[in-house]
Parts: structure tokens; sequence; C-alpha cells
């Protein structure tokens, strides 16, 4: 599915970079501009394959999750057919190289990809976000040849992955962490001792990147990436949080009692495990913006057919002026919060700065998501206050947006670090 549009868009560049070469009269700079743009992407247009993939992936949502979302989020379980059908259709893996097995496709795809599959169930977008936007990237970005050619033709194919990071003590002032991580006498391996919490896709992780400090003399400087497969002997899953939203995906602590990780499942450099988990972060919140827009459209799709169908007074509640200008509020809202979302993704495609956007977008999205769900469930009146509609589940989820990967206080105080008032 995703590799056929793959090779659609790599066909069509040369042709992209000679129109824009073509629009004359722009100067030579001008011309350099233009191609740097449509390297990246128009922000809000998408390509010819883009939408083919968002087809598909809309397709696939729809037909294989949608049936099943009301009895996962009963029953706080992601069903094996929808797990399953994630890795074959290539979900799991949309931004790893095709000679490891991926679609290997863009970031602004897999962004696509989570909006669509949240417009259906948030909770499966946090299996797929957690997986391309932080995982695999991570061992792209950072990983040995060795661990490569180790875990991303897995992660491709039929292995999920979770982030360690968050502890007991340790939430937004994630470097407070205690894990800790020793080495050996001979150096040949690293022994790990310490509980996580709140780690989502842990229930379905077949391995962890797990955040542990190797020096804690040194402070953050200590940390460090390990990458520590679910067998190990030592490592144990605790049970599930009974949550309020996002219920499928599951988040449970993870306990490291004298666990062995050999030397060469570091991941990266040691002592730069900050450095890489505040950067993933960074595009993390890209991802956790596309969920909230996919969130909100989804809300909308259960709302708006019945403000058409409802009748009171002689005529469908979606004519009345008072509620069409609600509907309009929050479909200005959303269409700009989705317009942030897309220019930060292509921000980060084509290499430019993009943490302050980020951090908008994933403050933003979490607002105009609670606002979009609360008003679905008023707008559906008492209904919408029970389960005969999904928009009560929406409203569910959307919480989760103002905490997780950053929580929105801290996206406040990182867009006030980056304004510049020059």
């Amino acid at each position: 599915m995703l590799r056929a549009a793959t090779r659609t868009l790599r066909r069509q560049q040369p042709l992209l970079r000679r129109r824009a070469a073509a629009a004359r009269p722009f100067s030579a700079e001008a011309v350099e501009d233009i191609e740097a743009f449509m390297a990246g992407g128009c922000s809000t247009i998408l390509t010819e394959d883009e939408e083919m993939m968002r087809d598909a992936v809309r397709r696939f949502a729809q037909d294989t999750m949608g049936p099943r979302v009301r009895e996962m989020d009963d029953a706080s379980t992601m069903a094996p057919e929808v797990i399953n059908g994630l890795f074959e259709s290539g979900l799991m893996g949309i931004e790893v190289d095709e000679e490891f097995g991926g679609a290997g496709m863009n970031f602004f795809s897999a962004c696509v990809a989570i909006e669509e599959i949240a417009r259906v169930d948030p909770s499966v977008a946090v299996l797929v976000d957690i997986q391309n936007t932080l995982i695999n990237n991570m061992f792209a970005f950072w990983g040995s040849r060795h661990l490569q050619e180790t875990w991303l033709p897995r992660m491709a194919t039929d292995t999920a992955g979770s982030f360690a990071l968050s502890e007991p003590g340790s939430g937004s002032d994630a470097f407070a962490l205690r894990t800790r991580a020793d080495l050996s006498a001979d150096g040949s391996y690293y022994t790990l001792n310490g509980e996580k919490a709140w780690i989502s896709n842990a229930e379905q992780a077949g391995v962890f990147l797990v955040m542990a400090n190797v020096d804690p003399s040194k402070g953050y400087k200590g940390i460090t990436c390990f990458v520590v497969p679910r067998d190990s002997p030592g490592l144990e899953i605790g049970p599930k949080e009974d949550k309020l939203g996002i219920k499928a995906s599951s988040t449970c602590p993870v306990i490291f009692t004298d666990v062995k990780v050999p030397a060469e499942n570091v991941l990266g450099e040691v002592g730069k495990g900050y450095k890489y988990a505040i950067e993933i972060l960074n595009e993390g919140r890209i991802g956790i913006g596309a969920q909230m827009v996919g969130l909100s459209l989804g809300a909308l799709d259960q709302t708006l057919p019945y403000l058409r169908e409802r009748k009171q007074f002689g005529q469908a509640i979606g004519n009345f002026q008072g509620m069409q200008h609600q509907v309009a509020q929050i479909a200005t809202e959303l269409e700009a919060v989705r317009a942030l979302t897309y220019n930060t993704a292509r921000l980060k495609m084509a290499g430019k700065p993009f943490i302050k956007e980020a951090a908008m977008v994933k403050l933003l999205s979490a607002q105009v998501a609670e606002k979009t769900a609360s008003r679905c469930v008023e707008w559906l009146g008492g209904v919408g206050f029970t389960k005969a509609y999904l928009a009560e589940k929406f409203y569910r989820d959307a919480k989760i947006g103002a905490i997780y990967e950053g929580t929105s206080n801290i996206q406040l105080q990182t867009i006030a670090k980056l304004i510049d008032y020059n």
C-alpha cells in the first residue's frame, strides 16, 4: 500500500523540479527557494501520492478498526486483528528504509497516517505514532548498523516498540530519573535497575528503548539509551493503568531488576540519551498534533450527520444560526491547527528549525481537540452523554493531549523561551 505510493512520488520529483525552474521571471535565488519548498512539499496541499496513501489508510481504519472501536475501548485491549493489520499494511514502518523492509516514506506521510487512524480510534494512533515518530526514528538516527539490521526489519513487520523515559518521580522533570545502569568490570554489559511509569505500548512491545543513568554524579549527562528486548530476564511489565481515555492503548509500569544489557545494545553514545530524548520528543509532538487533529475530525464525523437528521421546532437543529455559528467556529480553529501541524511537519522535513512550532502544535492541537470533542457531546444532546455515539469516547480520549509527551505548561514554557522579542 505505502511502497507503491513511494515509488510514484520518486518518479515525480524530477518533474516538480522542472516546473519550479520554469516559473520565470523568478530570480535564480527564488527558483532555489521554490525547489527547497517543493522538496518539503506545500504545507497543507497533499501530493497525489500523499492523497493516495491517505485514502488507503482511511479505508484500513474504517474497515478494519471501525467495527472494533467500541469493543476495544470497553475491554481496554487492542484487537490482535488491528495490530496485525497495521503491520501488514506497512503502517508500523512508514519511514523505515526499504532496505530493512519498511515503506521508505517520509515524516509527513507518517503524520497523515496518524491523523487518519486517530480519526477512527485515537488509541490505535498512539501505537502507530510512537512506533513511527519515536522508536523507528531513534534506531535510524542513532542506532549502530548492528542494531539497525537487528531491529528495523522487525519494527517494520512484526514487533512494536516502547519508549521508557518517565518514572514515578520524574514526569515533566524527566531527567531526574533514577533508573541506574552499572557497567560490568570487563565492560561487556550493563546492569539495569529501576522502575518506569506510564509507559505507552508496554503490553504490546517486543523491545524497549530505556533511558538510564550510567553515572548519576554527572547528572543528566550520564543518561544513556539502552535497547532492551522484552524477554530480558529481570524485566517485568506491571498491570495496565485503568485510564480515562485511549483505553485500548496499554499504559503500564515497567520494572528492571538486575537486567543485563550487552554493551553493544547502547543506542548511540554513552551519556547522550538526554540529547536523543529531547530531539525525538520534539518530533513526536508533531505526531501528537496529527493525532489530535484526527481526533477532532473523528468527533465531528460522529456529530455533523446528527445535526442534519435531528429535528426540533420543525427543522433540523443544524439549520439554526446559533448552531451553525458554533460549528463554523470549531471548523475554523481545526483548520488553523491542521495547517500549523502540516507546516511544522514540512519544516522538520526541510531541516529547518521547528522546536517552537512543534510546541505550538502540541499545545494548540490538544486545546482544539478537547474543545471540539466537548462541543460535539453538547450538540448531540442527551445521546451525546451516552455510549450510543462515540463522541463521548473522543471526549475522554482528548484529555491526554494536554498531558503526555510534554504537558501544556511545558509547551508554553518552551514557546516562551523561543519567542524572539527583538
